[in-house]
């Protein structure tokens, strides 16, 4: 479907009317934990969530699908530390850092998928290990709408699949934020994504 390959969408001429019929509207992993005060923040993680909350609504008010995807960590993961991975422990299942942000205004029947929640299996894509392709087939939708955290892992897995299952995907640029954990890394995961098909658009480029 996707051949818009390193295309900004940012030029109101030649961007596609957003959302459409067939869109969905994917947020990646907003989550206590990666917030400000949580145990893997992502530096400016809350500021995704005003304009999501914006993109929500317009998902909302047309009836199209929202889906929010979260880590869903069993205590003894093996991305933690103490089991030899390289984050600290966070979002484990059924604790306060698992939640979603308190102020993301998630509609009533928002589609929750949770992803790494066996021991032994990690996943940064919303994709891996879930029904989340099926779901949204089944649902009659082709174009995606991305943003969340963080942009140089979850978010960036999220797309690069989503693009591999035949869907199109435009990433909210004012609705992601990067760990950087070296330097550049949020950069790199901007131009692979764009190099993959994505496109890149604003909140304000959706029409209501």
């Amino acid at each position: 479907m996707n051949d818009k390959r390193g295309v900004n969408y940012l030029n109101k001429n030649t961007r596609p009317q957003l959302p459409d019929d067939r869109s969905a509207l994917i947020i990646v992993d907003v989550q206590n934990d990666f917030l400000p005060g949580g145990s893997l923040a992502v530096p400016d993680g809350d500021a995704v969530i005003a304009p999501l909350n914006r993109a929500i609504a317009l998902f909302a008010a047309r009836g199209l699908p929202v889906v929010a995807t979260r880590d869903w960590h069993p205590a003894d993961h093996c991305s933690f530390t103490e089991q030899g991975g390289i984050w600290p422990p966070h979002c484990v299942q059924d604790t306060a850092g698992a939640r979603f942000g308190p102020g993301l205004e998630l509609p009533d029947d928002v589609i929750v998928i949770s992803k790494a929640d066996t021991k032994d299996r990690d996943a940064y894509s919303g994709f891996e290990g879930t029904d989340l392709a099926e779901r949204l087939y089944e649902l009659k939708v082709s174009s995606l709408v991305v943003g969340g955290l963080a942009t140089d892992y979850c978010v960036l897995n999220t797309v690069r699949d989503a693009l591999s299952h035949g869907f199109d995907v435009y990433v909210l640029e004012d609705a992601i934020r990067a760990v950087d954990v070296k330097p550049g890394d949020a950069e790199r995961a901007v131009r692979d994504m764009q190099d993959a098909g994505a496109g890149f658009i604003h909140v304000g480029d959706l029409s209501g």
